[in-house]
């Protein structure tokens, strides 16, 4: 049929077809080139130059960091030496800090995780009275900070005798963890197929069974993303430390600092305390990195 019948005429396979890319793909054909990757690890090793310069002053005598800087090592190796952390371990403020650290953030962490799985379970699959409200009291403490609550615990804690504790500091870590882990589990857990937990019940499972059984697997990504998250946060944390620990309870965050306002020289003892304090919650967090980026992800998707 000719264009006089009224249908226009079509481009023929040997004619070209011109496509207009739009700049938005042409950029991101671009950020996705090779280019950009080598960009990205060379910002990553800038990244790690802190943590490699402290991990080779902690490595050096004080003589060798109070005369150049740590890249001199490179140049000549014969500087590296354990001394310091042989004087680390003599160090029974530090030692004894590290194990005041350990027996503060793993109690916590399992306390916000327990306690936060079974929370968020009820509050996404149990029907109880004022369950709606309840949960939007939990949403409501999201927002209360940390610092509004010191005082007021503080007190609380000398008159019932728990302050200056381990215990304490591990009751105070576990409150203010668990409105957020309710929120994210009670979110994560409620994307649950319904079916599935039907006919768990339908096969005679009950409560604790259903929650040991099924959600707590199926929610084992969201669980040790939130179990990554409490132990940063706690094991970091010297503003709770500083103010609700004494000198046999403190963790390695206020041993160091008190190390730097008594002795301000002895880096021989703080380069290799800090880079500890540091390279632990770095081993958790790639210990558990495939379950936290499957939680993300897993969370993205739904």
């Amino acid at each position: 049929m000719t264009a006089e019948a009224g249908v226009l005429p079509t481009a023929t396979a040997n004619e070209p077809v011109k496509a207009r890319r739009s700049l938005g793909s042409r950029l991101a054909e671009a950020v996705s080139g090779g280019a950009v990757r080598v960009f990205l690890i060379v910002v990553g090793l800038f990244w790690l130059v802190p943590t490699i310069g402290l991990l080779l002053s902690s490595l050096r005598s004080p003589q060798d960091m109070s005369g150049s800087g740590w890249w001199t090592v490179f140049t000549k190796p014969s500087q590296l030496t354990f001394d310091s952390y042989s004087k680390l371990l003599e160090n029974g403020d530090i030692t004894n800090s590290l194990l005041n650290t350990v027996l503060i953030t793993v109690p916590a962490t399992v306390l916000v995780v327990v306690v936060g799985s079974l929370a968020g379970y009820a509050f996404a699959w149990m029907d109880f009275p004022g369950r709606d409200w309840w949960f939007l009291a939990v949403v409501g403490l999201l927002v209360v900070p940390v610092q509004v609550a010191l005082i007021p615990i503080a007190e609380l804690f000398g008159k019932i005798g728990l302050f200056g504790t381990i215990f304490g500091v591990v009751l105070f870590h576990t409150g203010f963890g668990l409105p957020f882990a309710v929120f994210l589990l009670r979110n994560f857990f409620a994307e649950i197929p319904r079916e599935l937990l039907e006919a768990a019940r339908l096969d005679g499972a009950g409560e604790l069974r259903l929650f040991a059984r099924v959600v707590m697997p199926l929610g084992g990504p969201a669980i040790a993303s939130l179990g990554i998250f409490q132990f940063l946060w706690v094991w970091n944390d010297m503003l709770v430390a500083l103010v609700f620990t004494k000198s046999g309870t403190q963790p390695i965050t206020v041993a160091l600092q008190t190390q730097v306002r008594q002795f301000g020289n002895n880096i021989d003892v703080l380069a290799p305390g800090a880079f500890i304090s540091m390279v632990i919650p770095l081993a958790v967090f790639f210990a558990f990195q495939r379950q936290f980026v499957s939680g993300v992800m897993a969370g993205a998707v739904k």
